[in-house]
Parts: structure tokens; sequence; C-alpha cells
């Protein structure tokens, strides 16, 4: 399995494995041009206001992002679901993250009202959208996974 990941300093797009070759841990992941690493946790990818336009860009699958705050209570108390379904379904998403208090732009850009938010992007669109924290079979469901 993998995902992609755009770096913060160039901003290339790389793919990313999520386990090794030999099905141990892999390495940490670093960009495949400037060499620095990629902010990859599990399966979830932490993302800047120009990465993730780069993300939603270019992605070959849709994307998942939650638009999240470190102050939120809810954000918090949502992270470990969103992780565990991302560590299961990587293959069909890629699971980002955004800050939108370290990147106020990006929820001014997406018209983020509310956090938690989750928006899914095909082909650089925005195809769906849900506010609020949901439990694990509720963001399957959400996202048309069993």
């Amino acid at each position: 399995m993998e995902t992609y990941a755009p770096c913060p300093k160039c901003n290339r797009l790389n793919r990313v494995p999520l386990k090794s070759e030999q099905g141990g841990s892999r390495p940490e992941p670093v960009c495949g041009a400037c060499k620095i690493a990629l902010p990859v946790h599990g399966a979830v990818v932490e993302v800047n206001a120009e990465g993730l336009q780069k993300l939603i860009d270019k992605s070959p699958i849709p994307v998942v992002v939650d638009f999240w705050a470190p102050w939120c209570g809810p954000c918090r108390m949502f992270a470990p679901t969103y992780m565990q379904v991302a560590g299961a379904h990587s293959g069909s998403y890629v699971f980002a993250k955004v800050d939108t208090e370290a990147n106020p732009m990006v929820g001014d850009r997406h018209r983020i009202r509310s956090i938690p938010t989750l928006a899914i992007f095909k082909n650089g669109t925005e195809v769906q959208r849900q506010s609020g924290a949901m439990n694990e079979s509720g963001l399957k469901q959400w996202l048309g996974l069993r």
C-alpha cells in the first residue's frame, strides 16, 4: 500500500510506501527531489496550504482532508478514528490533515466554518463535505467503505 505526500519544502508530490518490501517497518519517508523528511504519520499526510493544493490537484486517487485545529476537543477525539480508517483504507484514498490554526488561509479558501470538517477531493474538485466528528462506522459509511 502507498500514499502520496507533497514535500513541505519543494512542493514535489511523492509516492510513499506505507510498508517496507519485506513487511517490516518502513524507513522514514523523504522527498525524492530535496531529500527532506515528509510529514507522513501512519497513513496520514500532514499538509500546509501549498501542499494541500498540490495534493488535491495531482493525486491519482481521491483525497480526504481533515480540517482541524489543536485546540479543538472534537478534533483531538476524532484523530485516532481518522488514523485507524486511514491505515486500513489508504489504497482507496489519500488521507490528509491540515491544521487550520497554522494555515488560516486554507480554512478561508475552502470556506471552513466549523471543525473538524472533512472534505473529499477528486481530480482537483471537492465532491463531498461533512462537518463534525464521526465514529469509525460513520466515517467508513461516509467514505463508502466497508
